[in-house]
């Protein structure tokens, strides 16, 4: 813990802030969203498609805006956005705790949504260039305290909905009104590092510009390539707490097991990351990481593939193991894979921009990531729904096992092809208007 310190203090202090800053965005966020659903179906009395329309309008709001978030960072600067979505943040958490009516909850959860759309691209456009030449490190560390407030947020939130759930939206609203005092008073204003650059960007028109990334065909097909990453991440919140709650129940064990995985996946993140990339700095180049980071992704299915040939007891302390261990070890090996992807995903988004419009290139490649989420987990719950009438359990697994193998492979391709080193200055060109 304390080289970690270190290493953040040896970052300037814009760097510093923004690690911080995604910290506490997640710590505030995290210790709301998990207990709204039932604030909305128990509390409120919403119908469930009604609870499904309410969360589903913070997805597309935030999914759907993440290209237009980054374009704006790309032309106004990065620290108005990331001031911007804190505000709205901060309105639509707080109007969450206070409302009851359906279109000011639907209003509050398209604003978190926009938030989230507005900031994000910005944080991590802002990072890579005030890392420079550090980057994968700086991402590395960042992912580091993202986690960090991913694990702590839902405790938070598990302490304050116990009194009221009112209280925990007051308190995230809060966190993020102090974090937009925060940006304005401390917050370096930041664009791109080349002026002449940021004025030829400026000059194009939007749709111009959009028209250039979408040619950018290395970035297109790196982006599609790595939304089996988000997909696969993603079964920590999805399909392994369901194989817990299947085999173990829905009682005090299944809680308990589920929590574990969540636990398992973040401590092992903020123990193992700066570690993790500084071993595979020295050893491959990026794509080479990308690649093994995949593979270990598709080959954390694995035990639960192996789980589905042993007989399900019927009770006792083998039916516990068997719900518990191998959920636990896909758990642990989606989050090695993450830690070793991750800062090499983010430095080849800023790579393949030829180190222009970053954030807007962050802001397509996170749309196109969430499409693949969203299709991802349709394509998951059929399958696991799929292996229950069937009787066959180990199809879920088979399927992520081999889109983790098919992302990776997808990845070598590309590595190999050269697809995935920096553009040439020819092909940095401005598109001409």
């Amino acid at each position: 813990m304390k080289g970690m310190l270190t290493q953040v203090r040896s970052y300037e202090r814009s760097v510093q802030l923004l690690m911080v800053n995604q910290f506490t965005i997640n710590l505030g966020f995290y210790m709301l969203m998990p207990y709204l659903a039932a604030h909305l179906s128990g509390t409120l009395g919403l119908a469930g498609w009604l609870v499904g329309l309410v969360l589903g309008v913070r997805n597309f709001s935030q999914q759907g805006m993440f290209l237009v978030g980054g374009t704006l960072a790309d032309r106004i600067g990065y620290k108005p956005m990331i001031i911007a979505g804190c505000v709205l943040r901060t309105l639509g958490f707080a109007t969450l705790g206070l409302v009851d009516s359906l279109p000011a909850l639907l209003a509050a959860s398209a604003a978190t949504g926009l938030a989230g759309a507005l900031f994000n691209p910005a944080v991590r456009a802002y990072l890579a260039a005030d890392a420079g030449e550090r980057r994968v490190e700086a991402f590395a560390l960042f992912n580091v305290f993202y986690q960090a407030g991913i694990l702590l947020g839902p405790l938070v939130g598990m302490v304050l909905t116990g009194v009221d759930f009112r209280i925990t939206c007051l308190v995230a609203a809060g966190i993020f009104a102090l974090l937009s005092v925060v940006q304005i008073r401390a917050l370096p204003a930041r664009r791109a590092d080349d002026t002449k650059k940021q004025d030829s960007d400026d000059a194009q028109g939007v749709l111009a510009q959009w028209r250039g990334i979408l040619a950018n065909r290395p970035f297109l097909l790196f982006s599609v390539a790595m939304i089996g990453s988000y997909v696969l991440s993603f079964q920590v919140y999805l399909a392994l707490p369901l194989e817990v709650r299947r085999l173990g129940g829905d009682g005090e064990f299944g809680t308990a097991a589920v929590a574990v995985l969540f636990a398992v996946s973040g401590l092992s993140t903020i123990v193992g990351q700066t570690r993790v990339t500084a071993w595979c700095k020295a050893r491959y180049e990026p794509g080479q990481a990308l690649v093994r980071g995949l593979a270990a992704m598709g080959l954390a299915f694995v035990p639960l593939l192996l789980a589905t040939a042993v007989p399900v007891p019927e009770s006792g302390i083998r039916l516990w193991l068997l719900a518990a261990v191998p959920p636990t070890l896909a758990a642990l090996l989606l989050a090695i894979g993450t830690m070793i992807a991750y800062p090499f995903e983010m430095d080849t988004i800023v790579r393949l921009s030829g180190d222009r419009l970053v954030a807007t290139h962050y802001g397509l490649y996170n749309t196109i990531c969430g499409i693949g989420i969203t299709v991802g987990n349709l394509g998951t719950g059929a399958a696991l729904d799929a292996a229950r009438a069937a009787g066959m359990p180990a199809l879920p697994w088979v399927t992520l096992f081999a889109l983790g193998l098919a992302c990776a492979v997808a990845l070598y391709g590309l590595h190999r092809s050269g697809r995935l080193a920096a553009p040439s200055a020819a092909e940095r060109l401005p598109a001409t208007v």
